[in-house]
């Protein structure tokens, strides 16, 4: 899609020796691309990661806590409440 749009600003920057009136085309065609990449989030930042990138790395943790907790809250549900059968029975 990026490849596109570059082929497209290039083009009608080359029908701008033709026509000027395709360099305002060009120039408000930047200035979306690159206003609507800003908005949404999914353009670059200068620091090479986007708050997507972020959001997934967050998500993917936060899943795999999950995951964890679940697996081993029930594989060890039994053995603790064995635990706390025998620590009853022994008190009394």
């Amino acid at each position: 899609m990026f490849v596109l749009l570059l082929v497209l600003i290039a083009v009608l920057f080359g029908f701008g020796f033709l026509n000027p009136i395709w360099w305002v085309a060009v120039a408000a065609l930047v200035y979306a691309v690159t206003r609507h990449g800003r908005d949404r989030g999914g353009g670059r930042s200068r620091s090479g990661s986007s708050d997507l990138g972020d959001y997934r790395d967050y998500r993917e943790r936060r899943d795999r806590r999950e995951r964890w907790d679940r697996r081993y809250s029930r594989q060890n549900r039994a053995r603790w409440r064995r635990e706390d059968r025998r620590d009853h029975e022994h008190r009394r």
